[in-house]
């Protein structure tokens, strides 16, 4: 037998015929529209189909089959108890209001959601039409069992257009075997093959066009909520832009963290006057991961910053994030966890940096104590001195007697942008040696520029040592040796 179907086009079975002509079993207004088809068809001479047919998007059969699939092939298969909460809930009767944009939420947690309001919530709702094309493969003079219906092929199509056909058509691959169980071991072969018509070259090219023209004003729609004059920095001035965020922080001694930060600009780096160099985080409670106690805060921040060269021989000093972390207990005592400090990436692009820091500590049981029943610890009035502090002049910094513990680490991630009229010069007008802002332009060169400087820095330093610890008298006779 060989039949041509089209989208949701309904083909009755003998079990559908004898089923819609009796009128006592007519009860849903879809009932009592096929007893009317039904009667039409056998005015008309009966059904051209004998054993395929099809079951439509609207037809029981769907509803059912949805429900009834198995997660598994197993002979005894137990659904779980998500499988059970889901398996009355169809994508494709969905029935949402659009919520507008400028509207807010009123509630952001939901403390009892409904049943109604799990089922449009924790759903995929993409709309899905279905429909089944059937086989009949009961022995010849007893067609309409339902036990002998068998599924040949589902068609599924989304809102998004995309076709799913299951299987697939037969093409170069042999026809598809189904064998029946039972006495005779009846094996029944069919092949499925797109019977659409195949569009025309002509056809084909306006479609191509229509979707060209349709992609050329949606590209126009994006620029002009771009925009195409890009505020440029003035000559000699960098643009670094920073989406930050802090990811989380591990192995702690205590629990329910939160990050206090703040960004240090040196001389010659400036920020607009509304940007926000501060932030504190949420107060997060840990969870165990591995062997560490992880607290997840993923909280992001935005920074601008703008530097200006004024000597074109010095390098730039970057900005510095210091942090602290602080642990907040059931009686709003806090504690300081740990200090550190993030130098800014020098190059552009995403960075995941993990930063180690410490704490002071007192000797004794009694600061323990104190620490651990009434919180509190010692802290650092100026947090800059993590690093070398901005109030410092001197030559040397000695933190001798100063004690320290080492405690956890904060993860961050950046995405560092930067922005130069340098940057665009043509690389033939580079040349010549220029100022370190044009050289910036090559963030590769200008790394190596840093790491090559301070190991001269490093190895000058070294030599003066060695040499003032020579005798004088050995370094004149090398000297003349020489």
């Amino acid at each position: 037998e060989e039949a041509e179907v089209g989208w949701q086009e309904k083909l009755f079975s003998q079990f559908e015929v004898d089923l819609y002509l009796n009128e006592s079993a007519c009860q849903t207004p879809l009932d009592w529209q096929y007893h009317e088809e039904i009667q039409k068809l056998e005015k008309a001479g009966g059904r051209k189909n004998c054993r395929i047919f099809t079951y439509t998007d609207h037809d029981r059969f769907t509803n059912l089959e949805e429900l009834c699939q198995k997660v598994t092939d197993l002979d005894h298969e137990v659904p779980s108890y998500l499988v059970e909460r889901m398996a009355n809930v169809r994508r494709r009767r969905q029935d949402r209001r659009p919520v507008e944009a400028s509207s807010l939420k009123t509630k952001i947690i939901t403390w009892e959601p409904s049943e109604e309001f799990i089922k449009n919530n924790h759903v995929i709702n993409t709309p899905v039409q279905t429909m089944y094309i059937m086989g009949d493969l009961g022995p010849y003079g007893k067609l309409g069992h339902r036990e002998y219906e068998n599924v040949l092929c589902t068609i599924k199509v989304d809102g998004n257009g995309v076709i799913t056909v299951k299987p697939d058509f037969t093409g170069t691959k042999g026809a598809y075997r189904i064998e029946l169980d039972g006495e005779k071991r009846e094996v029944w072969e069919y092949t499925i093959e797109n019977a659409s018509a195949q569009v025309q070259p002509e056809e084909e090219e306006r479609e191509q066009r229509m979707f060209r023209d349709l992609y050329g004003r949606h590209r126009d729609y994006l620029s002009g909520l771009v925009g195409s004059d890009f505020e440029m920095p003035l000559p000699g001035t960098l643009r670094l832009f920073m989406n930050g965020e802090i990811v989380s922080a591990q192995g702690y001694e205590y629990d329910n963290l939160y990050v206090h930060f703040f960004l240090e600009l040196p001389n010659q780096w400036s920020s607009s006057p509304f940007q926000q160099l501060s932030g504190v985080t949420q107060t997060c409670a840990t969870k165990t991961v591995g062997w560490d106690n992880v607290a997840y805060f993923c909280y992001p921040f935005t920074m601008e910053m703008f530097y200006t060269q004024e000597d074109e021989d010095s390098l730039p000093l970057w900005p510095v994030l210091y942090f602290e972390v602080l642990s907040l207990d059931f009686w709003q005592r806090y504690r300081v966890e740990g200090y550190g400090s993030l130098v800014l990436p020098a190059f552009p692009g995403v960075h995941i940096l993990t930063i180690p820091t410490w704490r002071p500590v007192e000797l004794g049981t009694v600061a323990e104590m104190r620490r651990f029943f009434i919180g509190g610890s010692p802290e650092l009035e100026d947090l800059t001195y993590v690093r070398v502090p901005s109030t410092f002049k001197g030559k040397h910094l000695s933190r001798f007697g100063f004690r320290t513990e080492t405690t956890g680490s904060v993860t961050f991630r950046l995405y560092c942008l930067q922005q130069s009229k340098a940057f665009l010069e043509n690389s033939a007008l580079r040349q010549r040696m220029q100022s370190v802002l044009d050289r910036m332009g090559g963030f590769s060169q200008q790394s190596s520029v840093y790491n090559v400087l301070e190991a001269f820095q490093r190895a000058r330093r070294r030599m003066q040592e060695a040499r003032e610890s020579l005798p004088q008298d050995l370094i004149n006779t090398s000297t003349s040796t020489v």
